[in-house]
């Protein structure tokens, strides 16, 4: 009877053991997955990113323009050397 009775004790104890050791594997996870990335880059936010950089260029070409018409643009050139003939 005392062999019965460790043997139960000792099967119970590896059963928790293996139990245990089976719950160390065991991960949560979060509600919801992580976003996953996209293989190529998003069409419709790069069409966006090249709008607005073409509506800056416009804006800016407009301004060259308007200073252009103006006469007001004065051209100063500084250090410029002449290349001189060798002898």
């Amino acid at each position: 009877m005392r062999w019965k009775t460790r043997a139960a004790w000792t099967a119970l104890l590896a059963t928790n053991v293996v139990s245990l050791g089976m719950l160390g594997f065991y991960q949560t996870t979060t509600a919801a997955p992580p976003q996953a990335q996209e293989p190529f880059a998003n069409a419709v936010q790069q069409r966006f990113e090249q709008i607005d950089v073409l509506r800056e260029i416009s804006s800016l070409l407009k301004e060259q323009n308007a200073l252009l018409r103006s006469g007001k643009l004065e051209v100063v050139i500084v250090g410029v050397q002449q290349p001189t003939a060798g002898p």
